[in-house]
């Protein structure tokens, strides 16, 4: 392949080194892992979301040089992927459908919820077996999880964890000694998810009823949110209780980053028009122009615990008041 072929593969993972075509398969917003997860997950989780016409895509994907730069300023040109004039609306359909994945899929309350419990046992698990307690966690000392947790830069040890080591370890870790464990795995195992308070719902609805998306109240709410989530992170670090009563949730995407991202035209979504130029998807793309980032505020606890419920909903009362 060439005698500097292991050195490219190399400066393309460390993310170094001149952008190539090859860059645009592996890392971008039209990259290999992109097509290939929306529509495994949109098959696994039996939404109808996010159809895309992969085959026409692939049909249409050709390889064209396109300018890079500093500021305004033409340094030279760079091979990447271009969307034919034939498939625009085809690519158009591919970022709505990435768009809609995330609130309906990848964000959705429950996902989530699933997900911070997820974080919280296995960070409390690997901390106590790396302070040698791992009789503590319900674990066996030869358990993958464990030795994955002493020897985390192993490659084997890595490639012994997957879904079925994990889910399957659940039974052993509901009977750990530390109380964080033990509850987070069972609720896992029964799937007794914590209870969900959409907070950036609720303040949207208060400063923005008719979602007019003006960006004076998108500002507001922001800004709302903000103070909010400081609260709640304030109250938590002050507290000491053994299990976590509050887990917050914040998160963003952007349906489609302008300019590509950190490696522009090679990143992008670029299309040939009729005219035979060659644009970013978004300046072409009415559609693609008017989409949003999605922004999400969280908070999670047990069904049981009015405590913890009431603190949250007088914390969002006041701040949304504060900010009026």
């Amino acid at each position: 392949m060439g005698s500097g072929f292991a050195d490219d593969v190399a400066d393309m993972i460390k993310n170094e080194g001149r952008s190539t075509v090859y860059n645009a398969v592996v890392s971008s917003q039209f990259d290999a892992d992109r097509l290939d997860y929306m529509r495994r997950d949109r098959l696994m989780t039996g939404t109808h979301h996010a159809g895309i016409d992969f085959e026409w895509l692939i049909a249409n994907l050709q390889i064209a040089p396109v300018p890079i730069g500093i500021d305004d300023e033409q340094t030279g040109t760079i091979e990447t992927f271009t969307i034919g004039p034939k498939a625009i609306h085809a690519a158009e359909a591919f970022v709505l459908g990435l768009f809609q994945l995330y609130p309906t899929v990848y964000f959705h309350k429950a996902t989530r919820g699933a997900e911070k419990l997820f974080t919280e046992l296995l960070v409390r698990t690997v901390e106590l077996i790396q302070s040698g307690q791992w009789e503590e966690t319900g674990l066996p000392q030869k358990h993958p999880l464990a030795l994955f947790a002493n020897s985390p830069d192993d490659i084997e040890s890595a490639l012994n964890l997957d879904d079925t080591v994990v889910w399957g370890a659940l039974p052993m870790l509901s009977s750990s000694n530390d109380p964080l464990i033990s509850e987070f795995a069972k609720r896992l195992r029964d799937r007794n998810l914590y209870k969900c308070m959409d907070i950036r719902a609720v303040v949207a609805h208060t400063f923005d009823p008719g979602s007019s998306n003006e960006p004076a109240l998108l500002a507001k709410i922001d800004r709302c949110c903000a103070n909010i989530n400081e609260k709640l992170k304030s109250w938590r670090e002050q507290s000491r209780d053994p299990v976590p009563r509050l887990l917050i949730d914040e998160a963003e995407r952007s349906p489609y980053k302008t300019g590509g991202g950190s490696k522009g035209p090679a990143e992008q979504i670029n299309v040939r028009t009729d005219g035979g130029e060659v644009v970013d998807l978004k300046s072409r793309s009415r559609v693609v122009a008017s989409l949003s980032s999605f922004k999400l505020l969280r908070a999670y606890h047990s069904e049981s615990d009015t405590e913890i419920r009431e603190m949250i909903r007088t914390t969002v009362e006041g701040e949304t008041a504060a900010c009026r």
